[in-house]
């Protein structure tokens, strides 16, 4: 049944190499609590300890306002297929948006998307694993490119006004940091 580890495991890195989809939870200390879904080749394992994932454009920018606030995070991944595991990776994350620094740094471990919002860096300090027996089986046709298409059609000034329009505040009226001055004020 389940574990708890300080680290991701060899084999747990490999389960989540294979994986096509996880998940992403977090909370503001007050507010609602955001959960989504997550996809494409997004998500690198830097270390047993820290994983690093590519945020795309999207209809919200929960993460990012929520992480602002408090920045604990769990992302969980589920087998959908072969042997059942639920796998969850419990830490703290910052965002990084294309004007700092680190995202120059870490941008290139991941392929070129025109719709790519930010990177979120999470330190790792708990690792569950749970039976996932419950988890349906469930068979993987293909990626869906409909996000990238529609950002490769807006171009990246378009996807840049989309933000400006709807990816400034969260669901909650908080900031979501995505140009630079909001996360400065934040932290002031």
């Amino acid at each position: 049944m389940g574990k708890r580890l300080d680290h991701i495991r060899q084999d747990l890195q490999e389960f989540i190499q294979k994986q096509k989809i996880f998940f992403v939870a977090t909370a503001a200390d007050e507010g609602r609590v955001n959960l989504s879904p997550k996809g494409t080749d997004s998500f690198r394992i830097l270390g047993p300890n820290r994983v690093m994932w590519l945020n795309l454009t999207g209809s919200g920018n929960e993460t990012a306002a929520h992480l602002l606030n408090n920045n604990r995070i769990t992302v969980m991944f589920c087998a959908f297929e072969g042997k059942p595991l639920i796998l969850r990776l419990y830490g703290t994350a910052r965002a990084y948006h294309e004007q700092d620094e680190a995202w120059k740094e870490y941008i290139g471990l991941f392929p070129a998307m025109t719709g790519a919002r930010q990177l979120f860096d999470i330190e790792v300090d708990l690792v569950q694993t749970s039976c996932g027996m419950a988890v349906p089986y469930m068979d993987y046709v293909e990626e869906r490119n409909m996000l990238n298409d529609w950002a490769d059609k807006r171009g990246r000034e378009g996807v840049r006004e989309y933000w400006e329009q709807k990816n400034q505040l969260s669901l909650d009226g908080q900031p979501t940091g995505i140009f630079s001055h909001q996360a400065a004020d934040r932290e002031s």
